[in-house]
């Protein structure tokens, strides 16, 4: 007999504005605790020195997540100069002090062109990427280096906000794997004085702003669990830059079963996902296979057919 589930049936999207000091997996352990869900999950980490958009999925809505880890994101982060730290943060130790030449808002501009478009980017060993099953950063608070092959990332655009000659704050707009922390690392080389950043606040992942972020604070103070449920975002969020196919009552129970339907799939090429919506409510995504064919590829644990 399979185990019953502890919690709710939560389900929907909540973008949380991550706090300062706590790691990604510990805000959404508090996430599920308040909403009392039964399942959880994130959709990228940020470190526990990092602030701002964490989108948290529940329940169903962790079916599509995944979507959400190949976005492109955006940044603003502070870049002290003329201090190197093991961890490229505020939070390492420092393992080097060098002069600050004198700068002016034309050089460090005339640095950072330097990184904009396709870069080659090694990961820090402070990272949760792994090396023979084991995380980065372990290794790293084992004292050990190993060697990471460099990656292919894109900055589509990074944009100088402020500079004071010892410090300048930076708006990076990213792909997905992109490190600030290497970023301001290797433009504090490009300067011939190093850096490490002393702050990181996350704007924006794929579709979503900060506009419509909760602090713990703010969900904590509402009145009851019904208020908390009305402030999340429905599942396909997740998924709306994908196109959308009606679903009718035959096909829904094909869909249902687990059987491909025969569907208007418009221009959709095969291989192409999209969005699936019976009597307007969403049901999961398929995949087409053919003409006028579709499979399910994700479906809500809701859709059933008697």
């Amino acid at each position: 007999m399979a185990r019953r589930r502890r919690g709710l049936p939560v389900n929907g999207v909540l973008l949380l504005d991550k706090p300062k000091g706590i790691s990604s997996n510990h805000a959404l352990q508090r996430v599920r605790r308040l909403f009392e869900a039964q399942k959880a999950g994130h959709t990228g980490t940020l470190d526990p020195m990092a602030t701002g958009l964490l989108p948290i999925c529940l329940g169903e809505a962790t079916k599509f997540s995944a979507h959400l880890l190949e976005a492109d994101k955006m940044y603003r982060t502070r870049v002290e100069l003329g201090v190197i730290t093991d961890t490229g943060d505020a939070e390492g130790t420092v393992i080097e002090r060098r002069d600050v030449p004198t700068l002016t808002a034309d050089d460090i501009e005339a640095a950072i062109a330097c990184f904009r478009g396709e870069i080659d980017q090694v990961p820090p060993m402070y990272s949760a990427l792994k090396h023979q099953g084991k995380k980065l950063y372990e290794l790293a608070r084992e004292g050990k280096q190993v060697e990471r092959a460099a990656r292919r990332v894109s900055v589509y655009d990074a944009r100088l906000l402020a500079f004071d000659g010892e410090a300048f704050e930076l708006e990076v707009t990213c792909s997905k794997g992109t490190y600030i922390r290497t970023l301001a690392e290797d433009i504090g080389l490009a300067l011939g004085c190093g850096a490490h950043i002393s702050q990181l606040r996350r704007l924006k992942t794929g579709p979503f702003t900060g506009d419509a972020m909760w602090t713990l604070e703010a969900l904590e103070a509402l009145a009851d669990q019904a208020s908390r449920e009305a402030e999340l975002m429905p599942a396909d969020v997740l998924v709306d830059h994908l196109p959308t196919l009606e679903v009718d009552e035959t096909a829904y129970g094909r869909l249902a079963h687990g059987q491909s339907a025969n569907l208007s799939i418009g221009t959709l090429a095969p291989d192409a996902l999209a969005r699936l919506y019976y009597a307007e409510t969403f049901i999961g995504l398929g995949v087409v296979k053919g003409a006028q064919e579709v499979a399910p590829k994700r479906l809500l644990s809701t859709v059933a057919i008697s």
